[in-house]
């Protein structure tokens, strides 16, 4: 082979090489970073670009699509001193190629450990019910805490997830040891309360009883009263209506006693007959 041949081929293959190194083409979705000298140079688009060989060189090849990045479960305190789990997911995206490589050493590990920092702060200062139930607001403060360093990243947080927030283990089973308690202590106050309001009903049916004997025993003395003052008012002042009025309720009552079933013995007082006798001569006197 010639020496000119030699170098034909030479300088085709350089040639070649240079419109290999000097010619690049983007795939859409990316952006790379290209550097002259060891200094940034551009930023290349989506698309067919032109460098010059040997002077730039692709640093950096980013992903401007969005980036799901997975904040690993941490244990987070409360105000309270509660122990919780928590984790995260993020979606950002690469708005700055620039800021994105010299602005940060590894972006996605920076942007990964700024949410762990920040929820932990966020949940600390909450107690833990209001840490179980405030996913939403969490996330708010979440993303708005993290917005102005992800900025100064290149980056846009698009959001911020809250994957599970719970209560560690131990935590749990104090959390099923307090619920057991209160629904026994609901359990008491429910008994104490209906207990309560049967011993009131009780007194109260107790005050009504005796409101009604009263009343019983008011209209029956004023019965007697009243019949007293009937009979009173029918014998006059003679004693021999009365006389004979007692000695008939006296018959009677004697009478019944002798029929009862229980009855052995009757027992007649003994001036019985005297007194009838002077009942009925008075009767007779008067006659």
């Amino acid at each position: 082979m010639s020496a000119g041949l030699a170098v034909a081929i030479a300088v085709l293959a350089f040639a070649l090489i240079t419109i290999a190194k000097g010619v690049r083409l983007v795939a859409q979705g990316e952006e790379w970073v290209v550097e002259r000298l060891g200094r940034y140079h551009v930023t290349l688009r989506p698309g067919l670009n032109i460098i010059i060989p040997f002077l730039d060189n692709v640093a950096y090849k980013l992903v401007t699509k969005d980036i799901i990045l997975d904040v690993q479960q941490q244990e987070v305190i409360t105000r309270d001193n509660a122990v919780i789990l928590a984790n995260a997911i993020a979606f950002v995206k690469v708005t700055d190629p620039v800021k994105a490589v010299y602005g940060v050493t590894d972006f996605s590990e920076a942007i990964r450990n700024l949410i762990m920092t920040t929820l932990r702060s966020i949940v600390g200062e909450m107690e833990l019910d209001e840490a179980l139930s405030s996913r939403d607001k969490i996330k708010a403060r979440l993303r708005e805490s993290i917005a102005d360093e992800a900025v100064d990243w290149g980056l846009t947080v698009k959001s911020v997830e809250i994957q599970d927030i719970k209560p560690s283990e131990s935590m749990q089973r104090a959390m099923e040891l307090q619920a057991a308690a209160e629904r026994e202590r609901k359990a008491a106050v429910t008994k104490a309360e209906g207990e309560k309001q049967a011993a009131i009903l009780e007194a109260e049916a107790r005050l009504e009883a005796a409101r009604r004997d009263a009343n019983a025993q008011v209209l029956l003395a004023e019965a007697s009263s009243e019949a007293i003052r009937r009979v009173t008012s029918a014998v006059g002042s003679e004693p021999g209506p009365m006389m004979y009025l007692l000695g008939e309720k006296y018959i009677a009552s004697v009478e019944k006693l002798a029929q009862s079933d229980n009855a052995k013995v009757v027992l007649m007082p003994a001036d019985l007959q005297e007194t009838l006798r002077g009942l009925v001569g008075k009767l007779g006197g008067r006659g």
